[in-house]
């Protein structure tokens, strides 16, 4: 009887602990870095668009690589305390001084640039 008594009162102690344990843990904040592009700033942009007038849509670009002077990379990351991380990458490339074509996962709103 004890024997059991005692398995059952392990049982439960352990079967708590896996609720506990999220009360328990520490406070994490939501971590943001990078440039946070939306759908709305990509459908403002156009084809054939100069470098300054990206760059007052989009801001400044997170990354600008020293070989490729016609690509510019625009990252978000957000971290939250509880939760996935999420990660969005959009990438500019001019060709003479103006801008020929988007790549990446932010795409324009079809719906809302009607």
């Amino acid at each position: 009887m004890r024997t059991l008594l005692t398995s059952a009162f392990l049982v439960a102690a352990l079967a708590g602990c896996s609720t506990a344990s999220d009360f328990f843990k520490p406070y994490r904040i939501d971590v943001r870095q990078g440039n946070f592009v939306s759908q709305d700033m990509v459908a403002q942009l156009k084809p054939g668009m100069s470098r300054e007038q990206v760059r007052f849509v989009l801001g400044a670009p997170l990354l600008v690589d020293v070989f490729h002077s016609d690509r510019w990379d625009y990252v978000y990351r957000f971290q939250p305390g509880k939760g996935r991380l999420q990660e969005r990458r959009l990438t500019v490339i001019f060709e003479n001084g103006s801008l020929a074509r988007l790549e990446g996962d932010v795409r324009a709103d079809e719906a809302g640039a009607q």
